[in-house]
């Protein structure tokens, strides 16, 4: 018995250390990051990873067209918002939500799903509270990693998502 509980407490070392250490690599790949907007009443916070460019071409092909991404990398990106606002034309709650989006060549459908927690390749469309399209723009840089700004605009802010030559803005307001 007292052989088993060894055996049993060392896989479970094992395995914390490989998942600690998982994280750690991943994590250099794509380092963590979070923006935040606060002003005028309006106060929004978002925590995801930053994937490189890297050389890859990355619309329509690293990231398909037409397919939910993560919206960042590791873990799904977290938007916290302090009170209840707009995005685009659709009421969203005070609360936290994962941010998803679906690109496509000329339109964005940026997703914002009630699930938080997992990992950034899970995804359940059950769980979408909001859904807005959005044009999509070109950067006046190459941007090699992904970034997440604001930028304040006259009814409250511009969520703006740039990687490669792409650039997306949404529209948040109170």
């Amino acid at each position: 018995m007292n052989k088993i509980v060894k055996i049993i407490l060392i896989i479970a070392v094992v395995l914390v250390i490989a998942f600690f250490g998982l994280k750690s690599f991943t994590k250099s790949k794509s380092p963590a990051e979070t923006t935040n907007f606060d002003q005028n009443g309006l106060t929004v916070q978002v925590d995801y990873s930053r994937p490189y460019k890297k050389g890859r071409e990355i619309f329509g092909k690293l990231l398909p067209y037409g397919q939910v991404w993560r919206t960042g990398a590791n873990e799904a990106t977290i938007f916290d918002v302090k009170q209840d606002i707009k995005i685009g034309d659709k009421t969203l709650k005070a609360g936290k939500y994962t941010l998803w989006t679906i690109p496509n060549a000329d339109k964005w459908t940026v997703i914002l799903n009630s699930e938080i927690g997992q990992w950034g390749t899970t995804y359940d469309e059950k769980k979408d509270v909001v859904r807005v399209e959005v044009p999509v723009g070109k950067s006046a840089e190459l941007i090699e990693q992904f970034k997440i700004d604001f930028a304040a605009a006259a009814t409250g802010a511009e969520m703006i998502l740039r990687w490669d030559n792409t650039e997306v803005k949404v529209p948040i307001s109170l």
